[in-house]
C-alpha cells in the first residue's frame, strides 16, 4: 500500500501546481457530522465540532472529574442543585446575552419525548426546573443523583430558536468559539473562530489515502485519527508534515443483540470473546498505537479498574459452541456490521478470520456512515463493532446498560436486561462516597465482562498529522477538536 501510495503521489505532485491559499485552516474528516443541534447529536463527528459551536455547564479536568464551565453548582439538598452562571462568554453568535432561560429551554426541550432526544434517558431524572433569575437556575431530581453535575453537557441554545423551531441542525446557533459560517454541501462545513475571524473548513475525504495525499498535496491542513497505521508511520517521515501521538481513552467493542437466538446466549458471547486474538491485532495492525481494554472507562479513570481480560483460547471457545448446540456440521452464523471506512473493514475481516478459527462463520457487512449507525441505533444487527468517543462521566452505564435506557430513551441498543446490573448502576447513581461509589463501578465493571453484552477490545491510540506550518494544536485523550480555539498557521 506504501509503495502505491508513493507512486501515486509522485504522478499527482508532478503534474499539478501548488493550490491558492485560501486562508482557513482546512481539518480533513473521514465523516462529518450528522447534525448540529446539540440535543440531538449522538454521533463522535457531531459532538466534537458542537463542542465547538455551543457553550455547556458543566466539564471535565484531566482526571475525568467534573469541573465549571458555562456554570458552577451547589448542592442544596439530596435532590436539590442550583447553577450560577458565570459573567463571561455567555453571547450567542447572534449578538442575544445567553441567560438561564436558555438553559432552561435547552434541558426542557431534551425532556419533552416529543423531541425523541438521545440525551432523554440519562436525564429523565430531572423533576422541574425554575429559572431563579436571569443568572441563574436551579434543577430538583426524582431523586439524589451525586453525580448529577456531570451530566450536565449538553450544549446550551437559544430559548427563541427553540420557540420558533428554527433548523438547527444545519444552521447551529451557539456561544461557544466557533460561530457557524456555511455548510454549502454535505461535505463541507465552514466555521470561524469568535476571537479573531480565522476561518476552519471541515472537509469531508471518505478515502484514507486521498486524506494524505491531500495533506502531502497542501490542499488540507490538518487531519486527525481515522488512518491506518501504516500510513501515519509514513508520513512521520516527511519534510513539510509534523505528527503527534498520544495514549487515548475511546473504547472500542464489539456489540451483540441481546434479543437474537444465537448472539442473545451467553455460550456464543463468550465463545466470540475467546477467538479474538487482541495481542495480535494491537501489534500488528495497530503497530502497538492501542491498549487491551477490560472495561469500559480507561484504568486512569476514578471510577476505573484493571480486570483481567478474556484472552484467546480457541479449544474453550469451540467446547463453548458445542454446548450452545453448535458444531462443524452445524457451524454458528453471525452476522457482523461496521462502517464502509477501510481500516474498519480491515479489521472486520481480521476478527472475521479469528473467529473462523474457532468453528464461527461471520459474514461482514459494511455499510455508509449513515446507514450503518442507523441500524445500530434501530437494534438492527446481531454483532457490531463501535466505539464510545469522549465517555467522561460513568451514567455512561446507566445509558448504554440500564433495561430502561432502551432507544429512543438511552443507548442501550442490544436491549441487554440484568437485574444485578441495574442493581448495580442504581446503587451508584445514590451513592453520595465518592469512594464507595467507584467501588461500585468496579463491581459493576466486572458484571459486564461476566454478562458480555459488550466484548471490550482496545482504547485507540490518538494522533494527528498537520502541515508544518499549523502550530498550536494539542491531542486531547478523546480526540476532541477544542485545540483549534488557539491553533494558527504560520505565513
Amino acid at each position: 500500500m506504501i509503495r502505491v501510495l508513493a507512486v501515486c503521489l509522485a504522478f499527482w505532485l508532478c503534474g499539478c501546481d501548488s493550490p491558492p491559499d485560501s486562508g482557513a485552516i482546512r481539518f480533513a474528516l473521514a465523516t462529518v457530522p450528522s447534525g448540529l443541534d446539540p440535543r440531538y447529536a449522538s454521533d463522535a463527528a457531531s459532538e466534537r465540532i458542537n463542542r465547538l459551536l455551543y457553550a455547556r455547564l458543566v466539564d471535565f479536568d484531566e482526571q475525568f472529574r467534573p469541573v465549571a464551565s458555562l456554570a458552577r453548582w451547589e448542592r442544596l439538598a439530596p435532590d436539590h442543585y442550583r447553577f450560577f452562571l458565570r459573567k463571561q462568554g455567555r453571547m450567542f453568535h447572534d449578538g442575544t446575552r445567553l441567560e438561564a432561560r436558555d438553559v432552561a429551554a435547552t434541558y426542557r426541550s431534551v425532556l419533552d419525548p416529543a423531541t425523541a432526544s438521545p440525551h432523554y434517558g440519562a436525564l429523565e431524572l430531572i423533576k422541574r426546573i425554575e429559572v431563579i433569575d436571569p443568572d441563574t437556575l436551579d434543577f430538583y431530581l426524582d431523586q439524589p443523583a451525586p453525580l448529577f453535575p456531570a451530566w450536565m453537557t449538553v450544549g446550551i441554545v437559544p430559548a427563541a430558536a427553540i420557540e420558533k423551531g428554527l433548523p438547527l441542525h444545519h444552521r447551529p446557533l451557539g456561544s461557544g468559539p466557533f460561530r457557524f459560517v456555511n455548510w454549502p454541501q454535505a461535505g463541507r462545513l465552514e466555521l470561524a473562530r469568535v476571537s479573531d475571524g480565522q476561518r476552519l473548513v471541515f472537509e469531508q475525504v471518505h478515502d484514507p489515502t486521498m486524506r494524505v495525499l491531500k495533506l502531502l498535496r497542501g490542499e488540507v491542513d490538518l487531519l486527525q485519527n481515522d488512518l491506518p497505521p501504516e500510513l501515519i508511520d509514513w508520513l512521520d517521515g516527511h519534510d513539510n508534515i509534523q505528527v503527534a501521538r498520544r495514549n487515548g481513552s475511546n473504547f472500542s467493542y464489539l456489540g451483540f443483540q441481546m434479543q437474537d437466538p444465537a448472539s442473545g446466549k451467553l455460550q456464543v458471547r463468550r465463545a466470540v470473546a475467546l477467538a479474538i486474538d487482541r495481542d495480535a491485532i494491537i501489534h500488528y495492525v495497530f503497530r502497538g498505537a492501542a491498549r487491551k481494554a477490560s472495561a469500559l472507562l480507561p484504568p486512569e479513570h476514578w471510577a476505573g479498574v484493571s480486570l483481567a481480560g478474556i484472552e484467546r483460547d480457541l479449544p474453550r471457545a469451540r467446547a463453548l459452541l458445542q454446548k450452545a448446540g453448535y458444531s462443524p456440521k452445524n457451524p454458528l452464523r453471525l452476522t457482523y456490521k461496521t462502517s464502509s471506512d477501510p481500516f474498519r473493514i480491515r479489521l472486520a475481516t481480521i476478527l472475521q478470520q479469528q473467529l473462523a478459527e474457532a468453528g464461527i462463520r461471520v459474514t461482514v457487512s459494511s455499510y455508509d456512515w449513515g446507514t450503518f449507525f442507523g441500524d445500530i441505533k434501530a437494534g438492527r444487527f446481531q454483532l457490531y463493532s463501535l466505539a464510545w468517543v469522549g465517555i467522561k462521566s460513568p451514567d455512561i452505564f446507566r445509558y448504554a446498560f440500564h433495561s430502561m435506557s432502551l432507544p429512543p430513551a438511552g443507548a442501550n441498543r442490544g436491549r441487554f436486561s440484568d437485574r444485578q446490573t441495574d442493581e448495580l448502576i442504581d446503587a451508584a447513581m445514590q451513592e453520595t462516597d465518592l469512594q464507595r461509589q467507584a467501588e461500585i463501578y468496579r463491581r459493576l465493571q466486572q458484571r459486564l465482562l461476566e454478562t458480555l453484552p459488550y466484548i471490550p477490545l482496545w482504547f485507540e491510540g490518538q494522533y494527528f498529522a498537520a502541515r508544518d506550518n499549523i502550530v498550536g494544536y494539542h491531542l486531547a485523550a478523546d480526540g476532541n477538536f477544542d485545540a483549534l480555539a488557539q491553533v494558527v498557521r504560520q505565513q
